[in-house]
């Protein structure tokens, strides 16, 4: 309705394990429309103001251009997004590490998001205004051994991070990302010792909730997810 402002918040990378967790709590807040982007998705989600996206190679500008296209952004409402698009690489040192994993680390941590950011902010400018919040990683950090190219990857998102929070005071528009050390999934609980080194997905989603919810005073920043109270 004209004069009240709606809030709609777009979720990329709805599908995986950190995806859902953070899905189920943001569903349940306050925003007009949900967009979920992935590419493909397990289950269909019949809320009326649900919307799911299939987009199959983000990497690609033209398949983001289209799916932003899909999205209804009007000059009178609030847009936010959370991207947990990202992918791991480790084992090998620098000097054994193929090219082609390193254009893959890029593409994965840094390209994608600069992608989504980009088109995010073409659109957000000319509404009242939003946050973006990507995901990051702990060892952005902390340089380990045989991690260098996602690390390095993730340092790149960082200061994407940092750019487009500058660039973007007077659109109206913060940018943030969370650094988590492990998250909490089947696949990481089976080699992780302790569990209080885990952040749920359940716990990032109420945390990406509050950086919503306080989006005009908080911007450019990578905050550190290193463990969880017990």
């Amino acid at each position: 309705m004209k004069g009240i402002v709606m809030k709609n918040l777009i979720i990329v990378g709805s599908n995986g394990s950190l995806g859902k967790g953070v899905t189920d709590v943001l569903i349940k807040k306050d925003f007009e429309k949900i967009y979920l982007i992935d590419r493909k998705f397990d289950d269909a989600n019949n809320s009326s103001n649900v919307i799911q996206l299939v987009v199959n190679d983000l990497s690609s500008e033209n398949e983001v251009i289209k799916a932003f296209e899909k999205i209804s952004f009007e000059s009178h409402n609030e847009y936010f997004m959370f991207s947990t698009v990202g992918g791991f690489a480790g084992g090998s040192s620098l000097d054994e590490t193929e090219i082609e994993m390193f254009d893959k680390m890029i593409s994965l941590n840094t390209k994608i998001s600069f992608l989504l950011a980009k088109h995010f902010v073409k659109k957000v400018k000319n509404c009242l205004g939003g946050s973006i919040c990507f995901t990051s990683a702990f060892t952005s950090f902390n340089p380990e051994s045989n991690k260098g190219l996602y690390g390095l990857s993730k340092s790149a998102l960082n200061y994407l991070v940092e750019t487009l929070a500058l660039e973007n005071k007077e659109n109206k528009i913060s940018v943030n990302a969370i650094a988590p050390f492990v998250l909490d999934t089947k696949e990481n609980r089976e080699w992780i010792e302790k569990k209080s080194d885990m952040v749920t997905p359940e716990n990032i989603g109420i945390f990406v909730s509050s950086l919503f919810e306080n989006y005009k005073i908080v911007s450019g920043n990578i905050i550190k997810l290193p463990a969880t109270l017990n």
